[in-house]
């Protein structure tokens, strides 16, 4: 019972380690994760959350979009409150709204859009991408570079075809003026090929 009550205090010291410092933590019991509280701290932005978290209550902060990948850690989540927060509802909140249709569609039901005029007040789960702007997919800078690595790489392998294909040619005529002089050892000296 001591080994055990040590596991359980360790295992609850390691896990308010991990609590963001601008929410409030709270276990489970053991081995069932944690109910993160994070409402109505004037977040501007999702903290670092623990991966444990099973119950999320972000509600009543200043968000107004989610990183695309912020959220996808929280494996484990069983319940998301979201909601009364000036989301803007542009092409950023797309991650938002996908993520919540994956892992809690009822979230979705509550978030409504502060910005742009035209979605104002507007349920997120009925923007269409009509709605969400013209999204731009510009490529990250990491995808232009891979695309003129790739780029450089495709025109030397061109290159090298090339040259190969001329050295095999060069090789083939001097095979051939080869074995003419081996039959006519003075074709080489009339310059006859």
């Amino acid at each position: 019972t001591v080994v055990g009550f040590a596991i359980s205090l360790l295992f609850h010291m390691t896990q308010t380690e991990v609590c963001p410092p601008s929410c409030s933590c709270k276990s489970l019991g053991e081995m069932k994760g944690l109910h993160v509280d994070c409402s109505s701290r004037k977040l501007k932005e999702v903290p670092a959350l623990p991966i444990t978290t099973r119950r999320l209550y972000l509600q009543n902060n200043s968000l107004t979009s989610v990183p695309p990948g912020a959220l996808d850690s929280l494996r484990s989540l069983e319940e998301v409150k979201i909601f009364d927060n000036p989301w803007n509802c542009d092409c950023h909140i797309l991650y938002l709204k996908l993520w919540l249709e994956d892992v809690s569609a009822p979230s979705l039901e509550n978030i409504r859009c502060a910005t742009p005029a035209a979605v104002r007040m507007k349920p997120l789960r009925q923007l269409t991408g009509n709605e969400l702007g013209i999204c731009k997919r510009l490529l990250p800078i990491k995808c232009l570079e891979f695309f003129w690595r790739d780029l450089i790489l495709i025109v030397g392998i061109i290159i090298t075809l090339l040259l190969v294909a001329w050295a095999l040619k060069l090789s083939k005529k001097l095979v051939c003026q080869i074995s003419l002089s081996q039959y006519d050892p003075r074709g080489c000296l009339l310059g006859r090929h």
